[in-house]
């Protein structure tokens, strides 16, 4: 096992070939990080405290006309959309009335209580400190945003230490994190950071073996958005291959029996209160077609323009499990097959991937779940910045494809679907990486640098190192 901290500018080439502004690589030389206090942690959390203030000034112009209509086309063209104000008009919460109880909810029933909790602050907010503004709805939903981008920066936070903190001997790949253009372009466009806050707390839980901190941040996640119950597949393909596999096995009963107790936990009481209203969820989520940004929209739009009927008489539900199983039985068969036991995160971003590509939507900020799960699974500079960049052009393509809903168009439908097209090949390139490093570990740049058993065997600790 590798004793030394994994420093970016002299493992990976793009990285090596960036530090030449700073003074070049780290010297072969260099010791160990000194114990001072702008340490690699403090380094990236001030990153992505920067990177956070960027994106909330980027929804300045959204911002000062308090997000008054999706019809106004400029809150697409100046790229500021956000589901939360929107929300806080349309669910009822500034009526006063009580998610799931009063109004239906169509999200997991922890963020509807985040939602929930987000109107009181608003409200009272809004009171002190105008409480006779123009229009109070408007008003209240701009500090319902303010609070909630405020959530969104802490678990974007929670998010850069626990990426830090999984694999110790490499603290700059949260770096890879905190200064992600996705996290820039999406982190307050809903509130997806805090099912992806308790899925990397879940993972560093895992890896310390505390197995049931690990199941109860799953339950909770799941309870928030659904993919990270994602989590238990790759553990039990993990704890299949232990050295140790009545322990692992063990332990992932542990961590599985958490999170079934704390998301029954959080959901009995809902759906005792309002079973309708807590059933909406899974009725939306079942009743729902292909939508923005998933491969099913893409074809739906490229065979009207050809004129072919590609899902005529097709249930996409099932065409969407089909592909999910397919997908799910490659995983498995690669995690059977691999020379040495992969990586939880490893087989956690092919599952979670997988999902993506075949769920029917696939909005912006989803990328968010990949982001941590990419950076733990393969961190290297160029694969993930290419993918990041297919990230950033659809959207910057969504939301022009958006804006012609309400005035004069102004990319094709076809532009758009091609802009899905790219971001589903990207990240299946960045998958094959992933795919590559468990089939050949010799090439994964994590192995050398893992302790932890259920990670990485220490024997594989003579991987092959440099500059790629």
């Amino acid at each position: 096992m590798n004793s030394r901290t994994a420093r970016p500018s002299r493992d990976d080439r793009l990285a090596a070939a960036a530090s030449e502004w700073i003074g070049g690589p780290a010297g072969r030389h260099a010791g160990a990080e000194p114990m001072r206090w702008w340490g690699p942690l403090r380094v990236t959390l001030a990153v992505a405290c920067f990177v956070l203030a960027l994106g909330f000034i980027a929804d300045k112009p959204c911002h000062d006309a308090s997000w008054a209509s999706r019809d106004d086309p400029t809150v697409w063209t100046a790229m500021c959309y956000s589901d939360v104000p929107f929300l806080y008009r349309e669910r009822g919460f500034a009526d006063g009335e009580i998610a799931y109880v009063d109004r239906a909810l169509e999200y997991p029933v922890f963020t509807g209580a985040v939602m929930q909790a987000s109107a009181y602050v608003a409200q009272t907010a809004q009171s002190v400190a105008d409480p006779d503004p123009d229009d109070r709805r408007l008003a209240e939903g701009v500090r319902f945003y303010e609070f909630t981008a405020l959530l969104m920066g802490i678990a974007a936070l929670v998010v850069v230490v626990a990426t830090a903190r999984t694999v110790p001997r490499r603290p700059w790949d949260a770096m890879l994190v905190a200064a992600s253009p996705v996290l820039l372009l999406s982190a307050t466009i809903n509130w997806d950071l805090l099912a992806v806050a308790m899925t990397s707390v879940a993972i560093l839980a895992w890896t310390r073996e505390r197995s049931a901190w690990a199941g109860v941040l799953i339950g909770l996640g799941a309870a928030t958005k659904l993919y990270p119950v994602l989590l238990l597949g790759p553990m039990l393909l993990v704890a299949m291959r232990a050295p140790d596999r009545a322990a692992a096995l063990g332990r992932l009963g542990v961590t599985a029996g958490a999170a079934v107790v704390t998301w029954l936990a959080v959901n009995i009481p809902v759906a005792m209160v309002a079973r309708e209203g807590w059933a909406s969820f899974f009725e939306f989520n079942a009743d729902r077609g292909a939508e923005f940004g998933s491969i099913w929209h893409a074809l739906e739009i490229l065979g009207d323009t050809f004129g072919i009927a590609i899902f005529a008489g097709q249930d996409i539900n099932r065409l969407a499990v089909g592909a999910g199983l397919i997908l799910l039985g490659l995983i498995i068969v690669l995690a059977v097959v691999a020379p040495e036991p992969a990586r939880l995160a490893q087989l956690a971003f092919l599952a979670v991937a997988a999902f993506v590509l075949i769920n029917k939507v696939w909005s912006p900020q989803y990328t968010l779940w990949l982001l941590p799960l990419a950076v733990l699974a393969h961190p290297r500079w160029r694969e993930l910045l290419v993918w990041q960049a297919a990230e950033v052009v659809y959207f910057v393509a969504v939301w022009l494809h958006l804006a012609g809903f309400y005035g004069e168009p102004i990319i094709s439908a076809e532009i758009y679907a091609l802009s899905i097209v790219l971001r589903v090949v990207a990240l299946i390139w960045l998958a094959g990486f992933v795919v590559r490093d468990v089939l050949h570990p010799e090439h994964d740049p994590v192995r050398a640098y893992v302790s932890d058993p259920q990670e990485a065997r220490p024997e594989l600790a003579t991987g092959r190192r440099g500059v790629r």
